[in-house]
């Protein structure tokens, strides 16, 4: 009982914090969203509509101007269309795994998957590199972690909300909401008793790195429980009816206004789930009349307010799945598992927005010439947030680790002069 676990929250809380403490690195105010869409979106049927294919190619969806001329996409993203001068599309993004474990990990990291080193997610590095105050947790994943720190440790992975926020329901964080019979004064009694008994025991802290670091950790745990900003900062509640309204009040729309506020208030790295999009049947029914619409309302509203705030500026955000849909229509009328093509969306800090890079040919099977890998992507992401996606880690594998080894930045993308 004495356990932070027994408390309303769990030790991992205190586990991922631990080399935060040990660095001594300026804030640089950068910060990064990474919105996954679990399943593998159809390119074809968002970003890369292909009008002049064959019908058992093009599919059910006609292409819709944007404010950026000759740029069209999904008739379904009308709010999207307006504003495609807030990102840029990367087309033609190629590589050879389709299937939902393998690719993800890809797109996840940058690397390759091996079964020699364990790679961590893009928030695992930003936590390490970027640490966030001492009051807020530096990475945060909405529901669920999409992938994990690998070879960096435990103690950079996300803190998991471990459910998405629903409207009109109480939402309680796992790690940050205390439970109704837990009072921060009672917290605080537990915490002073639980350090006294400690203290019988801290001469077996020598024995092991992460036994005497568990104090630090878990002081740094207590910080964030008991922090007015880090509870506020998930606190859905002290938002307008109009936020609710303009981000959506489903499930997708309150983690997307969820991690604009977590934004605001500080953490460093959020990662937000859109799932759903392995359409191997009824695809276009799917994505007309629930995914694409909120997606459109919601990803577009989190632009609004990043930019109103002035925070677009110093937030790096990339939307992706995990791979593309087959060209041709199947005939359960889905797509299935296509990982020769697919696309990306890029905003805020150094991207250049408002146009396309890349393209894939006329049937949308594959780049129509210079394609562009999930290692390419994750050097353009990086080096957007402000990292250096060539440096190199000592990891456990008895040698220094390149971040992303074969990636290069994706050329026009960035603005980095």
């Amino acid at each position: 009982m004495l356990r932070v676990g027994a408390l309303g929250t769990t030790i991992s809380l205190s586990q991922f914090l631990g080399a935060q403490a040990a660095q001594g690195q300026s804030d640089s105010g950068r910060s990064a969203i990474l919105v996954f869409l679990g399943g593998g979106p159809a390119h074809q049927d968002t970003f890369d509509l292909k009008p002049n294919a064959p019908v058992e190619y093009r599919g059910q969806f006609s292409p819709a101007r944007t404010s950026v001329p000759g740029v069209e996409i999904c008739e379904h993203l009308p709010r999207l269309a307006r504003r495609a001068d807030r990102y840029a599309i990367v087309r033609g993004i190629t590589h050879s795994l389709a299937d939902h474990g393998l690719g993800t990990r890809y797109l996840m990291t940058g690397n390759l998957p091996t079964p020699v080193v364990n790679y961590p997610m893009y928030g695992s590095i930003v936590s390490k590199e970027m640490p966030a105050p001492d009051d807020l947790p530096a990475f945060v994943s909405i529901d669920r972690p999409v992938e994990g720190p690998g070879y960096l440790g435990a103690e950079y992975g996300p803190l998991s909300t471990g459910e998405k926020p629903r409207f009109g329901q109480p939402f309680r964080v796992r790690g940050i909401t205390l439970d109704d019979t837990i009072s921060i004064g009672k917290y605080q009694r537990r915490t002073r008793l639980k350090d006294d008994i400690d203290s019988a025991f801290r001469g077996y802290e020598s024995l092991d790195d992460s036994v005497r670091g568990l104090d630090r950790f878990s002081e740094q745990a207590y910080r964030i429980i008991s922090s007015t900003r880090s509870r506020n900062a998930f606190d859905l509640t002290r938002e307008s009816d109009r936020e609710m309204d303009r981000f959506g009040r489903h499930e997708f729309g309150q983690s997307a206004l969820l991690a604009t506020r977590l934004i605001e208030a500080g953490v460093r790295f959020v990662t937000v789930l859109l799932e759903g999009w392995d359409t191997h049947q009824d695809n276009f029914n799917t994505l007309g009349r629930s995914l694409l619409p909120n997606f459109d309302q919601s990803f577009s509203a989190m632009l609004d307010r990043l930019d109103e705030s002035g925070r677009l500026a110093s937030t790096a955000v990339l939307v992706t799945g995990e791979f593309g849909r087959t060209p041709k229509v199947n005939a359960n009328a889905g797509r299935d598992h296509w990982a020769r093509a697919m696309c990306a969306l890029m905003a805020g800090s150094s991207v250049r927005a408002g146009q396309v890079v890349g393209a894939t040919d006329d049937k949308a099977q594959g780049p129509a010439h210079v394609g562009y890998s999930p290692d390419d992507l994750a050097a353009t992401f990086l080096t957007n947030i402000g990292i250096d996606p060539k440096m190199e880690y000592n990891a456990n594998v008895g040698r220094p680790i390149t971040v992303v080894r074969d990636g290069q930045v994706i050329p026009r993308v960035l603005d980095v002069s």
